[in-house]
């Protein structure tokens, strides 16, 4: 565990207060720039692992102030996690930074997004790439049974400019094999790969770089990325988007939607 991660939690729920509240139970805050929080799950809200909801916190104009954040837990978990990163001057993070447990955020119980397994048609290998906080919908697809049922192997590459940055996926995914609800599933089937850009760790390099070069195989010790066998799944900045659209369309895979799907699907709901 890192020097700066703090925990603080809470049991008791305030009275909600705003439209469509929900309490916040526990904050973590991974680095000066990452954090992540967990709240109350409303009792009707039904999700498929890997999608979005709005949430958010009311405006300066008494208006909400919404954005688009993945859900990281899975569809059974009794509440709902989520993974922010901070932007001192951001209309929305840089007042939510700051929630404490017992206070409420806004949620929208309207769930939706690409990143969903019904989207890829069946394969036997699924590939996870993510920058940063776009990490978020894989937590929740790796925590999915049904990730597993699907595939005989699931690969997280995940990259971030810092190693402390990498660390809540670290613990995340070294937590899975003994977790009691999902361990068995994931035995021997999740590898991951975590890469940073600018400080030095075991492995270096930007996610499209490792791919095109071929090196993530190499130290795999597993063959190219092809049509035949793997599926795709991508969340990061518009321009890692972009680029890893190019990638793989490069090793032969077609671009997927819940109404078509294909080989790989891309999440546009964000940017940063």
């Amino acid at each position: 565990m890192t020097e700066s991660l703090t925990v603080t939690e809470i049991s008791i729920p305030k009275t909600p207060t705003l439209p469509d509240a929900q309490t916040v139970t526990s904050v973590t805050h991974w680095t000066d720039r990452l954090f992540s929080f967990r709240v109350t799950r409303p009792q009707s809200l039904r999700f498929r692992s890997g999608e979005f909801v709005m949430i958010g916190l009311m405006g300066e104009n008494g208006k909400p102030l919404l954005r688009a954040y993945s859900i990281a837990s899975p569809s059974w978990d009794e509440e709902l996690e989520f993974y922010s990163i901070k932007v001192q001057d951001g209309p929305l993070t840089s007042k939510l930074q700051h929630i404490q447990p017992g206070d409420q955020i806004i949620l929208r119980p309207k769930p939706v997004g690409t990143l969903v397994l019904d989207a890829l048609l069946p394969g036997k290998r699924l590939w996870f790439f993510a920058t940063g906080t776009g990490l978020a919908p894989f937590a929740s697809l790796m925590r999915d049974p049904e990730t597993y049922e699907r595939y005989d192997e699931v690969i997280m590459m995940h990259t971030c400019r810092d190693v402390a940055e990498l660390e809540y996926g670290r613990q995340l995914v070294e937590s899975l094999p003994e977790d009691p609800l999902i361990g068995e599933f994931v035995a021997g089937k999740l590898r991951y790969y975590p890469t940073t850009t600018r400080e030095d760790s075991a492995q270096m390099g930007r996610i499209t770089d490792n791919l095109t070069s071929g090196k993530v195989f190499a130290d795999l010790g597993i063959p190219p990325i092809s049509p035949d066998t793997d599926r795709g799944m991508v969340c990061g900045s518009l321009a890692f988007n972009t680029d890893m659209k190019q990638v793989l369309e490069g090793f032969g895979l077609r671009e997927g939607a819940n109404s078509d799907p294909a080989e790989y699907v891309v999440e546009k709901a964000f940017v940063g």
